[in-house]
């Protein structure tokens, strides 16, 4: 039986190391090569032959895209031009397992009412506490369907691309929890175990992980426009505005010589962290201790309250695309 034709596209920007090692994993996958492309959207002046040797005899085509567009406006392009019947999108960071387009194609073609299938991350050889709790959050639910998947690997047919609306190229982030909304409305986001992926491009320290997610955070407010926001999404919004509001008014009260009110605030502003952190150190656990979970959600929140509030005002920009 003929295997069904795949487009893989990969927007891009600076790094080309981890891109190398993206393509190579592609290039190495248990799917016959006469089926599948791959189409990398740069936005580099230039692009290494070494990324047309990681490739193998995998059909490659490149296109150069102005600095100015968005990691959306980069996907939409590469699927315009996309041969395949199938599109792939990956991020220039992603190391796959050999198996990753044969179980989700699988996955995706064979369960009733699923539009787009997503692999499992696993970490890396020599994982660092923040890769570990990156990784757990990102697996808290798996094998089944989920409400949204994040836009490192996707699959999906083209033709659901295209009922979808295609990317949002008005946001600079936050664009797959939109895309894959509007998938959602169309059938069911699966998040499968039967193959995998390694986030090369991971934070693996707290303060590169501030400066990413101030830039992750910018487009959270103009990503609410035009979609269905579930109940259990709120608190991503409301938390991380809510907690340095919170201290803010605890030192305010100090000051003007109200310590009550200030210890209360203070306590509002500790008692979501204890919360999300007791919560993760149960999946994270006995790999990371809770006192590098309760790290992580102190310089989170208040990166993504600046990349929340400051996104409003300016953009935030960024060296690579991966996120």
């Amino acid at each position: 039986m003929t295997a069904n034709t795949v487009t893989f596209v990969i927007p891009h920007k600076g790094r080309e190391e981890m891109l190398k090692d993206t393509l190579m994993s592609i290039a190495q996958q248990e799917y016959p090569v006469a089926s599948m492309e791959i189409i990398l959207v740069s936005q580099n002046s230039e692009v290494s032959e070494a990324l047309r040797e990681a490739c193998g005899n995998v059909p490659f085509k490149v296109l150069f895209a102005e600095p100015e567009h968005t990691i959306s406006a980069s996907r939409n392009r590469g699927a315009q031009i996309a041969g395949g019947d199938y599109l792939a999108f990956l991020d220039a960071d992603i190391h796959l397992s050999r198996n990753w387009l044969t179980a989700c194609m699988k996955t995706l073609t064979e369960r009733p009412g699923t539009k787009l299938v997503s692999a499992m991350q696993i970490p890396s050889d020599a994982p660092t506490p923040l890769e570990h709790i990156r990784v757990a959050l990102s697996n808290a639910e798996v094998d089944c369907a989920v409400d949204f998947l994040p836009g490192r690997n996707l699959l999906l047919a083209k033709d659901t691309f295209y009922q979808a609306g295609q990317f949002p190229e008005h946001l600079i982030t936050c664009e797959d929890y939109y895309f894959t909304d509007k998938v959602n409305q169309l059938g069911e986001l699966f998040y499968t175990s039967a193959a995998q992926y390694i986030h090369i491009g991971e934070d693996k320290q707290l303060g590169a992980m501030f400066e990413k997610e101030i830039w992750r955070g910018q487009s959270n407010l103009a990503s609410v426009k035009d979609r269905r926001i579930p109940l259990r999404e709120w608190p991503s919004f409301i938390v991380p505005l809510a907690i340095p509001a919170c201290v803010l008014a605890g030192l305010v009260s100090l000051i003007a010589g109200f310590p009550l009110f200030a210890v209360l605030c203070l306590v509002a502003a500790g008692l979501p962290v204890l919360a999300y952190s007791t919560r993760l150190y149960k999946l994270v656990r006995p790999n990371t201790s809770l006192i590098e979970v309760i790290k992580f959600y102190c310089v989170y929140f208040p990166a993504r309250a600046v990349g929340t509030l400051g996104g409003i005002i300016k953009t935030f920009g960024t060296s690579s695309y991966g996120k």
